[in-house]
């Protein structure tokens, strides 16, 4: 059995990101579960686009105001607590914080947790961070 406080993971290599978003890792790729999960919180006015190319996402809102928009289709979707949202088809996508967003977020394959988004915001194959 796995337990981990989201508290006691602040400050830790398992609490990464930047001044626009933090993501706080509370499984990874060696806890050998199959997925990795993540709290991650967006700050309110931020935008991001990320295009996991190597991962399947899925994220649930818990918190805040936002949208998201696939650039495939330029299709919008309000995002608010209780809306989820999965990026079955690798799906590059903008995601737009009105308000703080607090999100639980799965990833398949997991993540190592030392990923950082490249320049196409994708994070790396699995393989190639191991």
């Amino acid at each position: 059995m796995i337990v981990r406080d989201f508290n006691k993971l602040q400050g830790t290599d398992r609490h990464v990101g930047d001044a626009q978003w933090t993501s706080t890792r509370l499984l990874l790729a060696d806890d050998k579960m199959g997925f990795s999960f993540h709290i991650t919180v967006l700050e309110a006015g931020s935008e991001h686009t990320f295009h996991y190319k190597h991962h399947f996402e899925s994220v649930y809102c818990m918190k805040g105001k936002g949208s998201i928009t696939d650039l495939a289709t330029g299709e919008t979707h309000e995002i608010t607590p209780g809306v989820m949202y999965a990026l079955n088809l690798n799906d590059k996508h903008t995601l737009r914080a009105e308000e703080e967003l607090h999100m639980a977020c799965c990833f398949n394959p997991p993540v190592a947790g030392n990923e950082v988004h490249r320049e196409d915001g994708s994070y790396a194959p699995a393989e190639e961070v191991a």
